[in-house]
């Protein structure tokens, strides 16, 4: 069945919030539990109030959210931009569901790039960012042709350091005192993954099994 068509079971949404759904998303990889899909304008202000989850403000280190407008402006120059980013869905229900952004920030004249990544909140919990990351990995080295893919965590942020080291990621590096983590002062951990040690199934790949 071609990427584009398949379909999983997604999780209940929460209380609050309504599935957020398309009735044809475009999948460009995928395994059994996520997938990655274009980067969507019309998803604008799902992305902006991910974004504006207290959890993520501090993990990213940032100070304050952001308003729509500013985030509705910024979208043109994104989808303008030299970057590669991708929407993350949830397979795991009858129809895919947007859950989150994964972006590749690639330096071409070396062949690597920083990789940062963005779950909903009611996504996280379930394995789906590391799924996401490993994908990500999978289309940097095996589309993209990156010789390395980075990263920067704050150390105290545990959760997401198991996540990225179980997608492929090793920690290489700290950055002594170069953030914040609930008003304290933190280290950064610097993380990386390169092509020769990404092993195990690859979705890429598969796209060209015989």
């Amino acid at each position: 069945m071609s990427p584009t068509n398949r379909r999983r079971h997604a999780p209940p949404p929460s209380r609050s919030e309504a599935p957020i759904t398309s009735p044809d998303p475009i999948l460009w990889i995928i395994t059994d539990s996520c997938a990655l899909g274009p980067y969507r304008s019309d998803l604008v202000e799902t992305y902006w109030r991910w974004e504006q989850d207290p959890a993520l403000v501090v993990g990213y280190g940032r100070q304050g959210p952001e308003s729509l407008e500013a985030r509705t402006e910024g979208m043109g120059h994104q989808l303008r931009g030299g970057n590669i980013r991708f929407t993350v869905y949830d397979l795991t229900g009858d129809s895919p569901v947007p859950v989150g952004v994964s972006t590749l920030l690639p330096d071409h004249g070396v062949r690597t790039a920083e990789f940062v990544i963005m779950l909903a909140p009611e996504a996280r919990g379930h394995g789906l960012g590391r799924a996401a990351t490993r994908l990500t990995l999978d289309y940097a080295f095996h589309v993209t042709n990156l010789r390395m893919v980075w990263l920067k965590v704050l150390a105290p942020n545990v959760a997401a350091v198991r996540a990225y080291t179980g997608a492929g990621f090793r920690e290489v590096g700290t950055l002594r005192r170069a953030g914040y983590w609930l008003g304290e002062v933190c280290d950064e951990i610097v993380m990386d993954a390169i092509a020769p040690e990404f092993d195990g199934p690859s979705a890429v790949k598969k796209l060209f099994a015989p």
